[in-house]
């Protein structure tokens, strides 16, 4: 056997079909393992194999590897495993040796899970996957995280809409057709939810009462989910998603992934056996001592990836997504999972975690967690030490209320626009360590927070029962849509001081896709469900609310220019040189120091003085944003620290004009007096940016 050098583009793990010089090298793990076979098929829509292989436990086993070189197999060959084991549910195995396995390592899968006959799963088909690809010398653009605005979408939602207008609606490939737009925005990177391989059917074959819409139920983590290609060939959606990632590197913008390594769709006991269980269930889920199956997802079972096997394939997992594919960053679901030990207790940062942090394989690579579970993990501020990022649900939470009018939330919200230091400055990470969403796709879009104070699932087919009850959402006195004008106009004011607050805050923005032009799911909270237009991207609300989305394009254009919005430090209320402003200032509407012991007070100004050439980028863009988060109008009077010779203060951004007066992208705005009072509306944001080269002339 001659042996095909791997190129040193891609990286090839040892389990899985490795295509060599004359066939392909097939391999996996199992210790109680007693034979087993491979099934090869000629068409994804067989139900019985057309070549059965067995391997030979005395030659084709070295101690819990099994491995068998199988002459002739090309690109696009279909198989599965059939492993025979003890089935003794009680004591956590679950081996059948008439079950159809899928290779936990699969590179791609074709087909669909066809009906189960005499107990039997029949799921898709794993196919060999050559994995050599023209980049052209497209390289990514590689940015220091805290320089990204990312946003979040979905593959097929994004253009399956007949408003998309694109040639190939729902794929991978039609992403590519919408890139343009999303430079025009300004994005950075991308983060889509779960592309690896997910059932579309029921694993019984049946239809699903529900559809797997978002994709959180993986059964191959190494794959890109066949039902985003355009191509029906088996394996092309290897190479278009290699496609649609070069392109968006071409233009600029980088590529994350939300992974899934929780759960998988073989759920519990009562659930079909169709990979991980019939390997070595023990290895790769938590089990108690009879057997049944922990659940920390919220889906039937939790993986164990506290074992070193588990471990390996997750490591293996994100190095192929990484090098093969080129993908610039993870965000991993539900994270606080990753942190179970054997046993299911919770650790601060266990073995696995650690070990994604500290590959050298993933050492230029983003990681961002979900830091909590569905077994009651809140890890907020404390996931996996300096390596790693959070989705900051406290930035969610506490914005949300400050805006609702909560009272005790001035401090809070200062302390989550400086990006979260009480969280993040003792373990000695940056401000970029708080990933910044005020919604994502689990909740509310950005308009229903202003539109519904009440979720509206009924039709998830669960009696509204599913989904987040407490939203700190407010529908300004109208549940749903309207065509009031006075409440139309509160909403969207509140839209921009959403926009505002996250996209100055230090921290990196995360933006929902759809919520710079009023996207709705008519007040569902959890559309998991939903491959509908409840989900659907609808592109005439583009053209709708083109003025909403030039608010957006601007800030994030702003953000990208003004490197005082992206420190690499925290604020420390400190002037870095004598002579110069603190790095940040807090004043009340009076003008004067903030009383954060004050809690019936809503309304706070900040002034952020430009960095300089030797803290950073230069800019000469100093900034003053000030927040009216009451009902009522409240008059406000400039600092001292905001006067002098320095400033020559224009409008940047005003949340309670009507556009285009709501915000002046080149920051042009009508200049002001420092000496005057102003009056800012109810529920309202200024901003203000002062020029010095102005000033000095």
């Amino acid at each position: 056997m001659t042996e095909r050098i791997p190129s040193a583009e891609n990286y090839r793990p040892y389990f899985g079909a490795s295509l060599c010089e004359n066939g392909a090298l097939f391999s996996f793990a199992s210790r109680s393992a007693t034979g087993a076979r491979i099934l090869f098929y000629d068409s994804p829509d067989d139900e019985e194999p057309s070549r059965v292989l067995s391997f030979d436990p005395s030659r084709d086993r070295e101690g819990d590897v099994w491995k068998l070189f199988v002459p002739g197999i090309a690109p696009g060959a279909l198989y599965h495993f059939q492993v025979d084991g003890p089935y003794r549910p009680e004591n956590g195995d679950y081996f059948d040796g008439r079950a159809r396995l899928i290779d936990p390592f699969a590179k791609a899968l074709a087909g669909e899970f066809l009906p189960k006959r005499n107990g039997v799963c029949f799921p898709p088909k794993c196919v060999v996957v050559d994995d050599s690809f023209d980049w052209e010398g497209v390289r990514s653009p590689k940015r220091d995280l805290a320089d990204e605005v990312i946003y979040e979408l979905h593959v097929r939602g994004f253009t399956r809409s007949e408003s998309s207008g694109v040639s190939k609606p729902g794929t991978f490939l039609g992403l590519i057709e919408k890139i343009p737009y999303l430079q025009s925005l300004g994005i950075t990177a991308v983060e889509l939810l779960p592309i690896c391989e997910f059932p579309r059917v029921e694993t019984d074959g049946s239809i699903p009462r529900r559809a797997n819409y978002w994709g959180y139920d993986p059964i191959a983590f190494f794959a890109p989910h066949r039902g985003y290609a355009w191509s029906s060939e088996p394996g092309a959606q290897v190479a278009e998603f290699k496609q649609t990632v070069k392109e968006f590197h071409r233009a600029g913008i980088e590529v994350y992934l939300d992974v899934v390594f929780n759960h998988t769709a073989e759920r519990d006991r009562k659930f079909e056996t169709f990979s991980f269980k019939g390997l070595e269930n023990r290895a790769y889920y938590l089990t108690d001592r009879d057997g049944d199956y922990l659940n920390y997802s919220g889906c039937g079972n939790a993986v164990r990836a506290a074992n070193p096997w588990t471990r390996n394939l997750i490591l293996d997992c994100l190095r192929s997504w990484a090098i093969n594919y080129r993908i610039d960053g993870f965000r991993f679901d539900l994270a606080s999972a990753l942190n179970r030990d054997a046993d299911g207790r919770l650790l601060s940062n266990s073995p696995t975690v650690e070990a994604i942090a500290e590959d050298p394989f993933l050492a230029g690579v983003k990681l961002i967690a979900e830091p909590w579970d569905c077994g009651g993990a809140y890890q907020v501020g404390s996931f996996g030490g300096p390596r790693w990022s959070e989705w900051n649900g406290k930035f969610r939470d506490d914005v949300r209320r400050f805006w609702r009018g909560d009272d005790w939330l001035r401090g809070t919200f200062a302390t989550r626009f400086g990006g979260s230091s009480d969280l993040y400055q003792r373990d000695g990470r940056s401000p970029s360590a708080s990933v910044n969403f005020v919604v994502a796709h689990d909740g509310f879009t950005l308009n229903d927070l202003v539109s519904y104070e009440r979720k509206r699932n009924e039709d998830n087919g669960e009696e509204n029962r599913d989904g987040e009850s407490n939203n700190f959402s407010r529908n300004f006195g109208v549940e749903g849509e309207t065509d009031d004008p006075s409440v139309e106009s509160a909403r969207e004011r509140q839209i921009r001081n959403f926009l505002t607050t996250l996209l100055l805050s230090q921290g990196v923005p995360m933006l929902a896709a759809g919520d710079e032009i009023r996207r709705t799911q008519k007040g569902n909270n959890n559309a998991y469900c939903q491959d509908s237009p409840i989900s659907w991207f609808d592109w005439e609300l583009a053209e709708r609310n083109q003025s909403l989305k030039r608010f957006c394009a601007a800030l994030i254009r702003f953000r990208r220019q003004t490197a005082s919005l992206r420190r690499r430090d925290f604020f420390s209320g400190r002037s870095g040189r004598e002579g110069d402003l603190p790095d940040v200032s807090w004043f009340d509407a009076s003008g004067n120091p903030v009383d954060w012991n004050d809690g019936g007070a809503k309304t706070l100004a900040c002034l952020i003085p430009a960095l300089s050439s030797a803290e950073g980028e230069p800019s000469n863009r100093d900034v003053l944003a000030v927040f009216n988060a009451s009902d009522r109008a409240t008059t406000f009077r400039f600092p001292e620290l905001a006067k002098g010779s320095r400033f020559a203060w224009r409008l940047f951004v005003d949340s309670g004009a009507e556009p285009p007066r709501d915000v002046y992208p080149e920051a042009d705005g009508p200049s002001v007096s420092v000496d005057d009072e102003l009056t800012l509306p109810e529920l309202t944001t200024r901003v203000y940016v002062s020029d010095a080269s102005r000033s000095a002339n």
